[in-house]
């Protein structure tokens, strides 16, 4: 969270050919926001129907998918429900300093984009990814575009 994955994921799409993106808060947006076990199953299932369609379709080649996927069983529970054949897939975690993460976030925080409690939850899952079995792609240094180049030239 924070992090820029979204704004990461719309200038991809600009760059890769044939692309479609899905933000999984998209199939999450309700107000108010509830975590139960009721809309966990919900939302997953939302996400996969919609990349199952974009996998489907002879219209994209390239489709990016961002969510915050800090744990093992939610990528592998997006991953089971995807009709992946002749795919290739790649995932990516942004990582960051914590330093960088907490001002990306107080910036948001001082706009009213985000709620003052994000700041903590958000520092509390960066460790987190350093257990997934993805391509760490460090983002402390680089700008959202220089992020997207990297990831278009990624090949992992």
């Amino acid at each position: 969270m924070g992090i820029g994955k979204t704004t990461v994921c719309n200038l991809l799409k600009k760059k890769l050919d044939k692309a479609v993106f899905l933000d999984g808060d998209w199939c999450w947006d309700a107000d108010p926001f509830q975590i139960t076990e009721e809309t966990k199953k919900m939302v997953v299932e939302n996400i996969c129907y919609i990349l199952n369609n974009f996998l489907k379709s002879d219209v994209y080649e390239n489709i990016i998918f961002c969510w915050v996927l800090h744990k093992k069983n939610i990528i592998e529970d997006l991953l089971k429900n995807l009709d992946t054949d002749g795919c290739r897939i790649k995932c990516i975690s942004l990582v960051c300093s914590a330093d960088v993460l907490k001002k990306r976030l107080s910036i948001d925080i001082a706009e009213g984009k985000r709620s003052a409690n994000i700041l903590e939850k958000s520092l509390n899952y960066l460790p987190m990814y350093s257990y997934l079995d993805t391509y760490k792609l460090d983002v402390t240094d680089l700008s959202s575009i220089e992020t997207a180049d990297a990831i278009s030239k990624c090949s992992y």
